[in-house]
């Protein structure tokens, strides 16, 4: 029985239903049949922290598998060649597949074009030449690509960039640094945001411009895979550009307007982080009421004993309202509504319960909850990592207070 009133549409439900068909298909098997790569640190990445050639190949047939059975782009604009679904479409797909497949198959981050990692509307201004060049390999998954916004010294004041795009004949030569740039170390393209008037920036009032840049260009370096939580390896990494020359045609949107561009992504971003919010909430609570009713200590199950299953009762209680939050701030998107405020108390919300229904399970399960091949260790890792992703919690209640000062007070 469903516990909301006003679910998906059912159009909607069945393309959620043939998602879960595809990882059933696709994704599942696929972490079976490299359980011992897909696990192992020392396989998974290379000495300089890299992914290695034969993972990063199966993420690549997990984008193409994806793309041919219409899942990869369905979120992408008509207008591109994609399905056009919107983003109730975004944020249902991603929190379903993140509950259905787990954090340990994590190949299902590839079965949906990522805003940063893959197409999305964020190229629906690039110039024919781009279109013709790079849009094909992104919409068929045989390439992907990242996003360079964030540097060492601007994260959650992203117009405080410094990389600078000084022009150059009839381009520009690009000199900064970049870091945090999730997917980077295998991506084939960059979206790199500069500043191109560097009076405008100030101000903020534009200045800042974006460009689709090759990965392999001459001046491009990734300088250093970023480490975190003690693994040996990672997908995020420091950007150095020096003497990196673009072309007009390279240019994404408007001169000095890629700074609107930038925020555009971080909104999908936090879409994408409240849905895997939800989803792994979810898979966890799961997990720990199956634990609990399984369990026995003291003659009796440990599903007997309020103080297990109470804080179990609080997640279930969280996530359904992050689960109705989510579905509510996406429809005012897709109805053409900013929904600046209703976002920004959906991503923060999620997140903080995403990680309390993994800590919650954790204490179900006692110490096993720390084992490896429970994976909720996976998980909280995830959603630690997300509490700070496309604006952190307190830079997203800076700006519900003031939506909410300005007089956007309805709640």
């Amino acid at each position: 029985m469903s516990a909301i009133a006003d679910e998906h549409p059912e159009e909607l439900r069945q393309v959620v239903d043939g998602l879960i068909a595809f990882a059933d298909k696709e994704i599942l098997p696929r972490h079976a049949a490299n359980r011992d790569l897909l696990e192992d640190g020392r396989r998974v990445y290379t000495e300089d922290g890299r992914m290695s050639p034969p993972v990063v190949e199966l993420i690549r047939e997990v984008r193409i598998a994806a793309s041919n059975a219409g899942y990869y782009q369905m979120c992408v604009p008509e207008a591109l060649g994609g399905g056009g679904l919107g983003n109730e479409a975004y944020f249902a797909g991603w929190q379903a597949l993140v509950h259905h497949c787990g954090p340990q198959n994590w190949l299902m981050l590839y079965a949906i074009s990522h805003w940063a990692f893959g197409p999305s509307r964020l190229l629906e201004k690039v110039t024919d030449r781009a279109r013709d060049e790079i849009l094909e390999p992104l919409m068929s998954g045989q390439k992907g690509m990242c996003f360079g916004l964030s540097e060492p010294g601007a994260g959650s004041d992203a117009s405080m960039i410094k990389t600078r795009a000084v022009p150059d004949g009839d381009g520009w030569v690009i000199e900064g640094r970049k870091i945090w740039t999730t997917n980077s170390p295998i991506a084939d393209y960059c979206i790199l945001f500069a500043v191109t008037d560097p009076e405008r920036a100030a101000a903020r009032k534009g200045g800042i411009s974006a460009f689709l840049v090759p990965t392999d260009a001459p001046g491009f370096e990734v300088q250093r895979i970023v480490k975190m939580f003690g693994h040996i390896g990672g997908d995020e990494a420091e950007l150095r550009f020096e003497g990196l020359r673009v072309e007009p045609w390279q240019l994404v949107g408007d001169l000095h307007q890629g700074f609107a561009m930038a925020l555009y992504g971080v909104s999908l971003g936090r879409i994408y982080n409240s849905a895997r919010s939800v989803g792994l909430g979810r898979w966890s609570l799961e997990l720990a009421l199956e634990y609990a009713k399984a369990r026995e200590a003291f003659g009796k199950s440990i599903s007997e004993y309020q103080g297990v299953t109470f804080p179990l009762a609080s997640s279930a209680m969280e996530l359904h309202a992050a689960h109705l939050m989510g579905m509510n701030a996406t429809r005012l998107l897709d109805q053409g509504k900013p929904a600046i405020k209703e976002l920004s108390m959906t991503k923060a919300y999620a997140v903080e319960i995403g990680v309390k229904a993994v800590d919650r399970a954790m204490q179900t399960f006692g110490a096993m909850g720390f084992t490896n091949e429970v994976g909720l260790t996976d998980a909280w890792q995830a959603l630690r990592v997300i509490n700070v992703a496309d604006g952190s919690n307190e830079i997203l209640r800076r700006t519900v207070i003031q939506r909410l000062l300005k007089g956007d007070i309805d709640l």
